[in-house]
């Protein structure tokens, strides 16, 4: 003879699958959408130098080769929904005489026909860490390229500067 607890109830089965099936889901749906978040966000906006002096200015054209960037390093991760983030450090060496009161910075990945993969610039000067970098001065900077697969054909890296600001 059967007692009760050895007959299980098929609907209280059927509720208990369901909602794992459900908590499961939801899991996912949440875990997208925190995910689309951070790569739009990180996406959003380019980092730029207000009021900076650029390229084909004759003060960029006689400062630039001032600013010396020693050869950049690469280091890759892979991400956990299967992308690579590569992060692009180098030294950057104030030669020019005066004060930079901001600094740009373009990373770049290169394929084997000297294409851009992927780029990003950042502002490094003025950061609260960095709020200016003095002549005969260096400091640290890093770049950070995330949203490539490993199809991507990733020859070299380039780190370059683009903009910059005496004080």
């Amino acid at each position: 003879m059967a007692t009760e607890n050895q007959i299980a109830d098929p609907d209280e089965s059927r509720r208990r699958l369901i909602i794992i099936v459900v908590a499961i889901l939801s899991a996912v749906v949440i875990a997208t959408v925190i995910g689309l978040f951070v790569y739009v966000g990180r996406r959003s906006s380019p980092a730029t130098l207000e009021g900076a002096i650029r390229a084909g200015s004759p003060e960029f054209a006689a400062n630039q080769s001032k600013i010396v960037l020693d050869p950049p390093e690469a280091y890759e991760s892979k991400q956990a929904l299967g992308g690579i983030v590569m992060n692009l450090q180098t030294i950057v060496h104030n030669f020019t005489g005066r004060t930079l009161s901001g600094l740009e910075i373009k990373g770049v990945v290169v394929d084997h026909q000297g294409k851009p993969v992927n780029q990003s610039a950042v502002v490094v000067i003025p950061t609260t860490r960095q709020p200016e970098l003095e002549n005969n001065r260096s400091m640290a900077v890093g770049v950070m390229l995330d949203g490539m697969t490993a199809k991507d054909d990733r020859a070299n890296i380039k780190m370059e500067v683009t903009a910059f600001k005496f004080k």
